[in-house]
């Protein structure tokens, strides 16, 4: 006993192996706690106390452990033995679900925490390191990606290591992908509602543990199997952004169950007397001013970025992580620990800036070195291009930069994340095929959803076999690419949006572990001619666009001229934006008439409109596309463009 005293320590919290056993230690001001070790695969097991006490650390060290072993702590609930996870725990032993409600007794059935060794071979891969200015995100689904992909071998669909198949890297290739930000993968468990239903949390956002790679993507080892799946993107250069959710957790509100963090101390989360706040509209709300609800984030960011070698992060409703009681605060602990930690001041930092607390819309408010994620470019834009009146200035600033809420002072380090489509909405394809949501299979009546699509059907509700119907969605589904692509930022793809999936309408899929979220992978040369399009697109992007935004960022940015023109080619005047629905934007690099150039011509009305273009230093422009065709990268010899009706052509021009 006086061995294990001496040799068992307070950090690392969690479980730490080493030649001669474990050191487990957890957070627990209480002292109603013991550790529970389970005799191989079965329900039996050993409790140990916790005999080393640091500053409400409570640890022992157990010999002999390996990995493998499966493990949890027991408290007493209403004097009911209850067991509880490790909120360090960095594998689970099997997929989470649970019969509701949940008990003491069903606590000892879910799955337990798992022992393990961190060591892997990276075979010497690097993270790709992809400039903010040239990065373009792909958002997408582990299992949804490749379920339905008949390429991908059949046990790895839906899978980590479906991920990586030679049919998805190919794809990739061919797609110009070099960025892909994942649904939240750490294990998620099912709201009780859902499991009532036989439905589960698809999206993944009811955090479980922090730490542990979820489960249900694995064929066997998640921990292995998911290391394997970033290290063999990173050899192919792309990088891995996680979605990661801490505003809160799946305990709910005070009524919820006890999985693990109000078993230990109830002050992880914020509370008004009793009650658990709900900022998040998930039952409770982590509060990140108390230290070790923020040490447990900060300590498991960090494990994502040293063991998984993560690229960056997506927060979810990251106002919540800036907030103290009510009040959001840019200066937040959150903020600055974050900012002078040397591990993660070097990846990717990307905010949802809001959450549905008092003050919880803080777009544009978030420190220097986080890229927020713009709602006002996808509203704007799908007003625009749907042809709704009034929109035309607010276009105009959401192309270069929403500089009202970003100054270019400081990009690339605040450059806004331009979405048209995220996970929770519609798809492109659906945004262009209904004007209302469809969220039926859901079983809340059609209640869930936002509201406010922007959308339009363009004359029939859904799918339709009209040539005419059709033609008018995939103009506006490239006018909506194009837009995001040529707009200054970050841009951000659903992946869905490249096969041109449809949801049937569904805006809420979050509970559809079935074909109407899984990628549909069957082919018609309408979708095929969009993803050929698409990809010419990002190279596009690559090409022309991201050495314009690298000349507009910071110092240089005042070394370069941008004229907004009438049609005929002379620039517009104050009362112009008020009365003009087409226009042109011409963006010159440098003072002198010798740096690079790019045009917009830009027809929000229903009938053609003729353009000119400048040939003030008798330019030779490449129409890098025109949204009214497919047709990419035609060299030019006219001093006028006929554009037609709601479309817009960029052209590109290169003295050398």
């Amino acid at each position: 006993m006086n061995m294990t005293k001496m040799r068992s320590r307070p950090y690392p919290l969690g479980a730490t192996l080493d030649t001669n056993g474990c050191n487990f230690s957890v957070y627990a001001p209480n002292n109603n706690v013991r550790l529970a070790l389970f005799e191989g695969s079965g329900h039996h097991y050993s409790l140990h106390l916790l005999d080393g006490v640091d500053k409400g650390v409570r640890h022992t060290f157990i010999p002999d452990i390996q990995a493998g072993q499966r493990y949890g702590y027991v408290i007493e609930l209403d004097g009911v033995p209850h067991l509880i996870s490790d909120p360090y725990a960095k594998s689970i032993d099997h997929t989470l679900t649970y019969h509701p409600p949940f008990s003491s007794l069903q606590s000892f059935q879910i799955a337990k925490s798992v022992v393990i060794n961190d060591s892997f071979d990276w075979q010497d891969t690097q993270r790709p390191n992809i400039p903010r200015q040239k990065l373009v995100l792909f958002e997408t689904h582990v299992k949804g990606v490749t379920q339905l992909n008949p390429l991908v071998e059949a046990e790895h669909r839906g899978k980590y290591l479906g991920l990586v198949s030679p049919a998805m890297l190919e794809f990739y290739k061919q797609q110009n992908i070099t960025a892909l930000q994942l649904l939240p993968i750490a294990a998620c468990m099912h709201e009780p509602h859902l499991l009532e239903m036989e439905k589960v949390n698809y999206w993944g956002y009811n955090p479980f543990l922090f730490m542990v790679p979820d489960p249900r993507y694995a064929v066997d080892d998640a921990t292995i199997e998911l290391k394997t799946a970033i290290r063999e993107l990173h050899r192919n250069g792309i990088e891995v952004i996680l979605d990661v959710v801490y505003n809160h957790t799946a305990e709910s509100g005070t009524d919820g169950p006890t999985f693990n963090l109000k078993g230990l101390d109830e002050k992880y989360y914020l509370l008004h007397d009793e009650h658990h706040v709900n900022f998040t509209g998930c039952g409770n709300t982590v509060d990140l001013t108390y230290q070790p609800s923020l040490n447990l984030v900060m300590d498991t960011l960090r494990y994502w970025v040293t063991e998984y070698h993560i690229d960056g992060f997506r927060f979810d409703l990251a106002a919540t992580l800036g907030r103290n009681g009510n009040d959001f605060n840019r200066e937040s602990a959150f903020f600055k620990a974050v900012e002078q930690d040397p591990i993660l001041r070097e990846v990717k930092l990307i905010a949802e800036p809001w959450d549905i607390g008092p003050n919880g819309y803080q777009v544009g408010n978030f420190p220097i070195g986080w890229n927020e994620c713009n709602d006002r470019l996808r509203d704007i834009t799908r007003s625009f291009w749907r042809g709704d009146n009034g929109f035309m200035k607010d276009f105009a600033t959401r192309l270069m930069g929403s500089r009202d809420l970003y100054s270019a002072a400081h990009w690339p380090y605040n450059l806004t994340v331009n979405y048209i489509t995220y996970h929770d909405g519609f798809t492109m394809q659906d945004l262009v095929s209904y004007k209302h949501k469809h969220n039926e299979a859901n079983g809340e009546e059609n209640r869930d959803g936002h509201g406010d699509n922007r959308s339009e059907n363009y004359g029939v509700e859904g799918e339709t076999n009209s040539p005419r119907i059709i033609a008018i969605r995939e103009k506006q589904k490239r006018n909506l690419m194009a837009s995001l692509l040529f707009s200054f930022g970050i841009p951000h793809i659903l992946m869905a949006d490249v096969l041109s999936h449809t949801q049937r309408g569904n805006n809420n899929a979050y509970c559809q572990d079935n074909g109407i979220s899984w990628l549909d992978w069957s082919e018609s040369s309408t979708k095929c001619q969009f993803q050929h399009w698409l990809s010419g697109m990002i190279a596009a992007r690559q090409q022309y666009m991201s050495p314009i935004i690298s000349a507009f960022c910071g110092e240089r940015r005042n070394h370069n001229r941008i004229f907004w023109k009438r049609c005929s080619g002379e620039v517009m005047d104050y009362d112009d934006w008020n009365q003009l629905n087409s226009l042109a934007l011409h963006i010159c690099i440098g003072q002198d008439g010798t740096g690079e150039e790019l045009l917009y011509c830009i027809n929000q009305t229903n009938t053609p409109t003729r353009f000119t273009l400048p040939n003030d230093n008798e330019q030779k422009w490449t129409m890098i596309c025109n949204t009214a065709c497919n047709d990419l990268n035609v060299l030019v010899d006219k001093e006028t463009l006929l554009l037609a009706s709601t479309s817009m052509a960029i052209f590109y021009y290169d003295p050398d």
